[in-house]
């Protein structure tokens, strides 16, 4: 199967999934392109490194939202991709690209959805004062962080914790929680049921 991983920055996701690849853990999961909308992003370096195709359009690149989007589609079925994974890409995806993929865009957020939604999840955790906070993996939607949720790891937040400490708990649980999410939607694992996702065994 075949996946195209969208980032902006630094790419530890993307290094956790081309990690998880390398072992096997993706299962026929094979990233073969990583798309951006910045230029300068650590993580096209990752891709480089582990010999995946790039594929760079800026904001500035197209004429409007949907002709960016058209752009991404037409690099997207070059490459014949069955599965987005949404790996720290800070822009949202219009309306055509959800719809044409529906089912087949992941995002890893770092909170307990429903709560803490936006892309502040663990400083407004942190600073609400729970005393819980975590990770999911879900479905994208068109409504922002509302998209069927896939897994869910709960990340414990101490009196001894800074931001900085419960940004590095968080990151690695997403780490570990990604790429399994990842590997069930590879092995056909996952059936979107409504809101719920249920997750299949094996056999079945």
């Amino acid at each position: 199967m075949n996946i195209a991983v969208f980032v902006s920055g630094n790419g530890s996701n993307l290094q956790a999934l081309i990690d998880a690849e390398a072992k096997g853990d993706l299962g026929a999961g094979r990233i073969v392109l990583v798309v951006s909308d910045n230029p300068g992003a650590f993580a096209l370096e990752r891709a480089r490194k582990a010999g995946i195709r790039i594929f760079v359009l800026e904001p500035g690149g197209a004429r409007s939202r949907d002709g960016y989007d058209e752009r991404i589609s037409r690099e997207l079925k070059e490459d014949k991709i069955e599965l987005i994974v949404l790996a720290g890409f800070m822009r949202i995806l219009g309306k055509p690209l959800v719809e044409g993929y529906k089912g087949r865009i992941l995002n890893i957020h770092p909170a307990l959805l429903p709560s803490f939604k936006g892309v502040h999840g663990i400083k407004d955790a942190f600073e609400y004062g729970v005393k819980t906070t975590g990770v999911t993996a879900h479905f994208v939607t068109e409504e922002l962080d509302a998209g069927p949720v896939i897994l869910q790891s709960n990340v414990s937040i101490n009196g001894d914790d800074t931001l900085d400490t419960l940004e590095e708990k968080i990151h690695r649980e997403e780490h570990r929680l990604y790429p399994e999410a990842v590997r069930l939607f590879v092995q056909g694992r996952l059936r979107i049921e409504g809101r719920k996702v249920r997750i299949l065994d094996k056999k079945q």
